[in-house]
Order: structure tokens, then C-alpha cells, then sequence
């Protein structure tokens, strides 16, 4: 499985650890820097792979400072 930065698995992880919402997508290349591919484009083995980022990540979230995190999310 490719984990590069921005790929589907890594945007995945990355998504869960900053508390942002369950949205399957991927950068073709650099984060922000390259076309964005969301879900009605991806394949389901790009769609499954964001889902296992965003399930590999069971604990680890971004401290906002001051004993606030992001929440947690549900499994998918």
C-alpha cells in the first residue's frame, strides 16, 4: 500500500488526526500542491485504502493546546 504524503491512505490518517470528517480523497502528488481526486473518482481500492488510514489511526490526534484534541471519529 503506497503511503506516500497525500496519498489515499495517508489523507486518511491525516484527516482522523486533525478531527476533520470521514471524506475519502487524494492528491495526485504533493498535498495541496497537486490536483485533489475525491471519492466519485477514486477506485475502491484507493477508497479502501483512505478507510484503512483513517482506521490505523485509533489514538493519535492533534493537541489544539491547552488539553483539547481533536475528537475521535468513528471507525469506518
Amino acid at each position: 500500500m503506497n503511503q506516500r504524503h497525500g496519498s489515499p491512505y495517508d489523507r486518511g490518517w491525516a484527516d482522523r488526526y486533525y478531527g476533520r470528517p470521514y471524506t475519502p480523497h487524494f492528491f495526485e502528488g504533493a498535498t495541496y500542491s497537486s490536483p485533489e481526486v475525491t471519492e466519485g473518482n477514486m477506485s475502491p481500492q484507493q477508497i479502501k485504502e483512505y478507510r484503512q488510514g483513517w482506521n490505523d489511526n485509533q489514538e493519535d490526534r492533534k493537541d489544539w493546546g491547552m488539553g483539547d484534541y481533536a475528537p475521535q471519529g468513528l471507525d469506518m
